[in-house]
């Protein structure tokens, strides 16, 4: 099992806030990978412009990051700003990384006047083409995200010490949002791109869990032919392509991401108000059905957050918070760190049927299930 924080708040906080609140549950993971999410972003030396895309990623030569800015630069991008990690050196997890980065860009003069679709497609594209030129030299360069308001950091190790690394402590940093996931590594080798959080194209998730109907997603997936379904390092990381798909490509609400990875069953949907419309989702997305455990935390480029579980139910999560500042995380004592002002008697434990979604006004959770309606797009 892994352990999952989440935290969003009104007011930008520290990173540092989440990896404290993940020492309450360090002995769910191994330090075989620690992943952040920031969203929301204020850096203490730039005014930034939530506009311009960030590249995230690590260079481990001098090398890749002279191949890295060279291409940028051919490809039309101009640097606004280089965030510098003030790195602690006396950390083990300083050695053999060149420079970490998170790299504001203006998109190149040609996307002047892209639709956004064009716009987002062209990031997609930038951020998976320098992953293949690290994978072509070596692994000597990983790409984690590169999108507007949203930077990753991924490093192998324990949570806090990596924090203490790159000195998330000392407020250069700070977002409305940040998740993080500390590792425990069971099916596969330890690699980078296997922490989570997963992201594209704004859409993040991470999960606790085991899904054992991996192979079949992934390869339904594929099929669709979307470039930014590759990777693949963690079984994990088709739940966010999932969710990717719900919004992106069926262009449904959030909503229906519960219906198609678990499903009513043929009773329940019988006497379900939009019943007709879920037996033919359920038909048509079968490939995508889960089979966890499964707890899995979400993230929208809107800052909606969100929380949704299997039907087997055996990995937990809860939710609290109050208005102004939600958190979720895979144990009670984790909410406590990140919240602890919060009433404990309103914290939430969702059941298989529900999703928990945590609007951008943050003024309270929303208990959704999907015994309820939902709002279904306009017929084309």
């Amino acid at each position: 099992m892994c352990r999952l924080a989440l935290k969003t708040a009104t007011e930008p906080f520290s990173p540092y806030e989440v990896l404290e609140a993940m020492e309450a549950m360090q002995e769910g993971y191994d330090g075989s990978g620690l992943g952040l999410l920031l969203r929301g972003l204020q850096f203490a030396d730039f005014k930034y412009n939530s506009k311009y895309p960030i590249l995230s990623g690590i260079a481990h030569s001098e090398e890749a990051w002279a191949r890295m800015n060279d291409f940028m630069d051919e490809r039309g991008y101009e640097l606004k700003y280089d965030h510098r990690f003030a790195m602690d050196p006396k950390y083990a997890q300083t050695e053999g990384r060149f420079r970490y980065f998170l790299r504001a860009y203006r998109m190149p003069e040609r996307f002047k006047n892209a639709s956004q679709q064009e716009k987002d497609d062209e990031l997609l594209l930038t951020r998976l083409a320098l992953r293949q030129n690290g994978e072509a030299h070596g692994n000597d360069l990983t790409a984690f995200s590169f999108w507007p308001d949203v930077a990753i950091i991924k490093e192998v190790g324990w949570p806090l010490e990596i924090g203490n690394a790159l000195r998330l402590y000392d407020g250069q940093i700070k977002s409305r949002i940040c998740m993080a996931q500390g590792r425990q590594n069971t099916n596969y080798g330890i690699n980078l791109y296997a922490c989570h959080p997963f992201f594209i194209q704004g859409i993040a998730t991470m999960t606790n869990g085991e899904n054992t109907a991996f192979v079949p997603i992934r390869e339904w997936l594929q099929a669709r032919q979307f470039p930014g379904y590759v990777g693949y390092q963690s079984d994990s990381e088709v739940f966010a392509h999932i969710l990717h798909y719900t919004l992106r490509e069926l262009k449904l609400p959030l909503e229906a991401y519960k219906h198609i990875i678990t499903p009513l069953s043929g009773r329940e949907l019988d006497v379900h108000p939009q019943g007709d419309f879920l037996k033919g989702l359920k038909q048509t997305c079968r490939r995508l059905i889960i089979d966890g455990p499964n707890a899995i935390i979400g993230t929208l480029s809107d800052e909606t957050c969100l929380l949704a579980m299997d039907q087997k139910k055996l990995r937990p999560a809860t939710v609290g918070g109050r208005e102004g500042e939600w958190a979720i995380a895979s144990e009670l004592c984790g909410v406590a760190a990140m919240v602890p002002d919060r009433d404990p008697s309103l914290d939430f434990q969702p059941m298989r049927e529900h999703t928990i979604i945590v609007p951008p006004d943050r003024k309270e959770l929303k208990i959704w299930s999907q015994q309820d309606p939902f709002q279904l797009p306009p017929l084309a």
